[in-house]
């Protein structure tokens, strides 16, 4: 049985600035690190981008592309079509992005900080069901949090289970540690062919492509 989903209508308004409060403009510079390798791609499908950064950054920097953007809270789609100016060649649908099913047939998909809200089972899910719906060499965009080895490894475990903490309480996020979307994406036949690292590894931008 699939649990609700976490509700971000409380703090969306405010979401830009807690996220500028906390890493300033990391997570921005970690959706977009790719950007400039998007710019052939013609429809997409954006899970969970709340107020809608990326996806306006998108919209911008390719002019041909189609964007399907999914979101269960009704707050942030708001606040992403006014970020957008109400592009004609933006979708949005509220519901709940685990159980969703594309209208098109996606050449890129985009994910940033939302695996990050779902178990391992249901990122295993996600990316199982979704992939067969995408079409030939599509693109998988994961901007994410992860735990990197080394002198930072303590210091991220602690910042990641503080944030999880932070979530629970504002939005009701379940999960509590990170799930291994590589996996889950390595399984479904995508390889990872770009990456981009900051905040010495805690934030990483992942491109990855269908075989």
């Amino acid at each position: 049985m699939t649990s609700p989903p976490p509700d971000y209508d409380g703090i969306a308004r405010a979401y830009r600035w807690l996220e500028y409060l906390t890493l300033g403009p990391l997570l921005q510079r970690t959706r977009t690190a790719h950007l400039s390798r998007l710019r052939t791609t013609r429809q997409a499908l954006i899970l969970g981008d709340g107020d809608g950064r990326f996806t306006a950054a998108l919209l911008g920097a390719n002019p041909a592309i189609q964007v399907e953007a999914v979101d269960a809270s009704a707050a942030m789609l708001r606040l992403l079509h006014s970020r957008c100016l109400h592009n004609p060649r933006l979708l949005t649908v509220q519901t709940d992005a685990r159980t969703f099913n594309p209208t098109c047939t996606p050449d890129l998909v985009g994910t940033h900080f939302f695996l990050d809200c779902l178990t391992q089972p249901e990122v295993d899910s996600l990316v199982a069901r979704l992939t067969p719906t995408l079409a030939p060499d599509a693109r998988w965009l994961v901007s994410d949090f992860q735990i990197p080895a080394g002198f930072m490894n303590l210091p991220a475990r602690i910042y990641i289970r503080l944030l999880y903490l932070a979530f629970r309480l504002l939005t009701g996020t379940i999960p509590t540690s990170l799930p291994n979307h590589a996996l889950a994406l390595e399984r479904a036949g995508f390889s990872l062919i770009a990456e981009q690292q900051y905040l010495f590894g805690i934030l990483t931008s992942q491109l990855w492509q269908h075989e």
